[in-house]
């Protein structure tokens, strides 16, 4: 699945693999891997340590209400969130 985005999906894996402690399955992790309710590891805190790193590596500001299931659903729509954070 290839996303059209300015930010790319394998940046977006990078603060996820590196947050989560995922570096063995990074393999594994692509655009369509389900997040929230999949990997263990993304449980409620470990979701605010993800936004704190995303908000540092791409200096954006990530408001309390723009944190949805639908966002979290898969790396693809987590990174399609974060692109447009950048526009």
């Amino acid at each position: 699945m290839e996303l059209n985005t300015t930010v790319s999906t394998e940046a977006v894996k990078g603060v996820l693999v590196e947050t989560l402690g995922l570096e063995d399955q990074a393999y594994r992790i692509d655009a369509t891997t389900q997040l929230f309710g999949s990997l263990p590891e993304l449980d409620s805190m470990a979701v605010l340590e993800l936004l704190l790193a995303l908000e540092q590596r791409f200096v954006i500001e990530i408001e309390g209400d723009d944190v949805t299931a639908e966002v979290f659903e898969s790396l693809g729509s987590l990174t399609a969130f974060i692109d447009g954070k950048l526009r």
